[in-house]
């Protein structure tokens, strides 16, 4: 698939998606950044240290967070935005559910929008990523972790996401899908997510976002300031079944493990 003018092998290669938050209350590293200068000065340390997308995010959606308005939330990504594209030649993600924030991203220069709710928060959503021509991701969530049959409810909500963007007139092959790690799931659903990762037949590149989540203070008790092994632990494992992305805060500790985890995964078995 092609993303911002790069070509993406995503059954051969898992790509590295660098986390850039630009939120005072995100649960790992909100308000670390002091402002657009200050964040250009991050993307390009995460350019030098392997990342292939930056997704930029205007509004926190850890448990419990405070939602912004749409002026707020632009008025924090597109400075930034604008300077990464004029900067640097790398994909940029807007991490938005919002239709007004995504088209003011994609005029401003975003290749792709990735959204927690899957084109199904907002019903323009869909229309404004088509009439750009941009890549997305589709994030299952929902409400509530009560289900009958876990994959196969899952698989299910995620190709009606799939068809609301196709619907719209979004390139079959402009599609990411995101199970959702850490959203409407148990931190036993979480583990079985990422344990069943080569067996979620989606037909479409899959991309998976464990970094720092809260699943891996239910597994292993880790404060979010000592998660950094565990999530190149899941990024590993993800890379290793297959998925295709993997959206991570440390691009430096992650880059050669989960290359390295691919490269296992193309030699097969005992010959």
């Amino acid at each position: 698939m092609i993303i911002g003018g790069r070509q993406f092998d995503t059954k051969k290669k898992t790509y590295i998606m660098g986390i850039l938050n630009l939120t005072p209350d995100s649960f790992s590293d909100g308000g670390t950044l002091g402002g657009a200068h200050e964040a250009l000065e991050r993307v390009r340390r995460m350019i030098d240290e392997g990342a292939d997308i930056i997704d930029v995010g205007g509004e926190s959606t850890r448990p419990g967070y405070t939602r912004i308005s749409e002026e707020e939330e632009i008025g924090r990504i597109l400075p930034v935005i604008e300077l990464i594209k004029r900067e640097f030649d790398i994909p940029v993600s807007v991490d938005t559910y919002k239709s007004k924030v995504a088209l003011a991203a994609l005029r401003a220069g975003a290749d792709m929008v990735n959204d927690i709710w899957g084109f199904k928060y907002d019903a323009d959503m869909a229309k404004v990523v088509a009439s750009f021509g941009a890549a997305c991701c589709l994030m299952h969530n929902r409400e509530n972790a009560v289900y009958k049959n876990f994959f196969s409810e899952l698989s299910s909500e995620l190709h009606q996401c799939v068809q609301i963007a196709l619907r719209a007139g979004v390139d079959a092959d402009k599609i990411i899908l995101d199970p959702g790690i850490g959203f409407g799931k148990t931190p036993e659903m979480n583990l079985m997510l990422l344990n069943n990762a080569d067996k979620l037949d989606l037909g479409y590149p899959l991309l998976f976002g464990a970094s720092r989540k809260s699943f891996i203070y239910h597994a292993l008790g880790l404060p979010v300031e000592r998660r950094e092994q565990a999530s190149v632990a899941a990024a590993v494992i993800a890379a290793y079944k297959g998925a295709s992305f993997v959206r991570v805060h440390n691009v430096k500790a992650h880059r050669h493990a989960v290359d390295m985890a691919r490269a296992v995964a193309a030699s097969g078995g005992e010959k």
